[in-house]
């Protein structure tokens, strides 16, 4: 027998394995729900590794005793801490295949250390192939029965996920870290968790993202509309396990780029709730006298579980012709079939309804929470209300050609980042010569030069990274909520400059521009159309009142900005204080030197 050998044999016999549990957070209800167990060996040991102990009980065929054991001293561990949430246990596909598989003996662990089946969820973890699917199948309708859930892991890294997943239908499934790891910079990882999350919501399944490790990574997955996480970013696996997740790590996304739109709070409606643990047949009376009542929030310590819907409820216990017999004693939280959607209350409406349609189907209303704290119930109807009204109010205040938003959403969007203290930077942009122009070219022409400039500001101004606006004419706006505005600004008067030629005659581009009358009825030259930019940086903005005081600075930046011949652009920096006004701006002409200018 091997060194090694006699190590596992050793620990095994001992049973010196100590569980560490990891958090599994809901970002929805912005709170642990779960923990994943995992197994360490002796800290001394070369097995003290969770791969070198699984590789080493492959390898000696003692990978059944293992898990086992595995299993034992976790549940007890589990039962000892008095942990509320659900325990993840990791169960190798290979071990339920085993003739010497025995039936009963998690039931049997339990039992023993006083844990409810519903609170465990039996994760698979596939590191062989799976080819007797029956089988499997067989075993795992074993656990359900006995009241467990089943989730799947590692969907991705495999042999079979897709095909177990499709197979076994489980209530929840972990996206593989592989996916997770880099997302926010990689569209094909990002693709493929947006279509996995989209196949878990046809099938009523919930995600779990693992491996997330920077804030990067969790926007990107939260932005997806995945409903559970886990990694780094929020706890490492430890032996006493944390027990509440930092608030801060719940960043609020309320991508303050996009046009500002009401909040969640907007339309929450307060429905007194009921305990999750109220009787069946109290809630029958609750609905009996009350007809008006149509949706019960479950609550308990101003936390939301779930959502009761009269007539599901009442077809549910009617079903049966014996139903308030078989169910009126049970506590009300037997009839939740899923965890409802739970939103803050500062979440965006359109954020809200993207996240509706992505993860939850045909629900009628979601829960609204302050810090993970119940406030009250949206439904469908209010917020499809909501959104209706802001579009109509949008619309009405685009402008008609390009569809970019107008001066009246615009300004309403900057007052409201100036009075939340949003850091942003500010730009006009204009176009020079364009009268003369549309003159000799026509005004459909002219049209296609505005267009070409709203495409251009679109490509390079993204959701991410600004609002562009088009407040009439050839003026168009542009905020800017990144730390590259400059760069950005650079890149566009590039882009323009070789864009332009293409909408005039080879002889005018030949000349350098084209000759008509100006105001005055004498004839001119005038040269190829081009872009001059007003800017005011972030320190500027932020001492602005409204957007008028902005309006006044964009100004007065675009004509400094225009008296500097071509594609040019000029910085207002004018720092006002309260005894003194300095004038510190610069001017860029052709995205080439800066200028500093008195």
């Amino acid at each position: 027998m091997s060194i090694l050998q006699n190590e596992l044999t050793r620990i095994l016999n001992g049973k010196f394995l100590t569980p560490h549990f990891q958090p599994i957070v809901s970002l929805s209800q912005k709170r642990i729900t779960g923990y994943e167990a995992l197994i360490r060996g002796p800290s001394d040991s070369p097995l003290h590794s969770p791969f070198n102990l699984f590789d080493a009980a492959e390898r000696f065929d003692l990978n059944t005793k293992l898990e086992y054991i595995c299993r034992e001293i976790t549940i007890k561990r589990y039962a000892d801490l008095h942990l509320k949430e659900k325990l993840f246990i990791n169960v190798s596909p290979s071990v339920l295949l085993q003739p010497d598989f025995k039936k009963g003996e998690t039931l049997k662990l339990l039992d023993q250390f006083g844990v409810e089946p519903r609170c465990v969820v039996i994760e698979l973890t596939e590191h062989q192939p799976t080819d007797d699917f029956q089988l499997m199948y067989e075993a795992v309708t074993h656990y359900r029965k006995m009241g467990f859930e089943i989730a799947i892991d590692d969907l991705g890294a495999g042999y079979s996920g897709l095909r177990l997943w499709s197979e076994l239908l489980p209530e929840y499934v972990k996206i593989d870290m592989h996916f997770i790891q880099g997302i926010h910079n990689d569209p094909i990882k990002l693709n493929f968790v947006r279509s996995i999350q989209k196949i878990a919501s046809s099938l009523n399944c919930s995600v779990i993202a693992e491996g997330i490790e920077t804030e990067d990574e969790f926007k990107a997955v939260e932005q997806l509309g995945i409903t559970h996480a886990q990694g780094y970013y929020f706890a490492r696996p430890t032996a006493i396990p944390l027990e509440k997740i930092d608030k801060s790590l719940f960043i609020a996304h309320n991508r303050p780029n996009q046009l500002h739109t009401t909040k969640a709070a907007h339309i929450a409606k307060f429905i007194a709730p009921v305990s999750a643990e109220l009787a069946i047949s109290e809630v029958m009376s609750l609905f009996h006298h009350n007809n008006d009542l149509t949706i019960l929030p479950l609550v308990d310590n101003n936390i939301a579980s779930g959502i009761i819907f009269r007539d599901c409820f009442l077809s549910k216990l009617f079903s049966s012709r014996y139903g308030i017999e078989l169910y009126g004693k049970k506590p009300i939280k037997s009839f939740i079939d899923r965890v409802p959607l739970y939103v803050d209350q500062n979440t965006p409406t359109e954020i809200v309804s993207k996240q509706l349609t992505s993860t939850r189907g045909n629900d009628q209303a979601f829960i609204i929470t302050d810090n993970g704290e119940y406030v009250g119930i949206g439904t469908v109807l209010n917020l499809l209300e909501e959104i209706t009204r802001q579009q109509i109010h949008n619309a009405k205040h685009a402008n008609p050609l390009t569809l970019l938003p107008g001066s009246v959403p615009i300004n309403d969007h900057i007052n409201h980042l100036l009075a939340t203290k949003t850091s942003f930077s500010f730009g006009y942009f204009d176009l020079d010569h364009f009268k003369p122009f549309n003159d000799v070219y026509g005004y459909s022409a002219g049209d296609d030069i505005i267009k070409a400039v709203a495409n251009i500001l679109t490509q390079y101004i993204n959701a991410e990274t600004g609002l562009v606006g088009h407040i009439g004419g050839d003026d168009f706006i542009v905020i800017f909520m990144g730390n590259d505005w400059l760069k950005c600004c650079e890149n566009i008067l590039d882009t323009f400059k070789k864009t332009i030629p293409n909408y005039y005659k080879n002889e005018d581009i030949a000349a350098g521009g084209i000759y008509t009358e100006n105001r005055a009825g004498e004839n001119c030259f005038f040269p190829i159309i081009s872009l001059s930019v007003g800017l005011t940086d972030p320190i500027l903005t932020s001492q602005c009142q409204s957007h008028v005081d902005l309006a006044d600075l964009a100004s007065e930046a675009k004509k400094r900005a225009k008296k500097i011949e071509g594609n040019s652009f000029f910085i207002n920096r004018r720092i006002i204080t309260k005894h003194q006004e300095n004038l510190q701006s610069f001017a860029h002409k052709s995205a080439t030197k800066l200028h500093a200018v008195n």
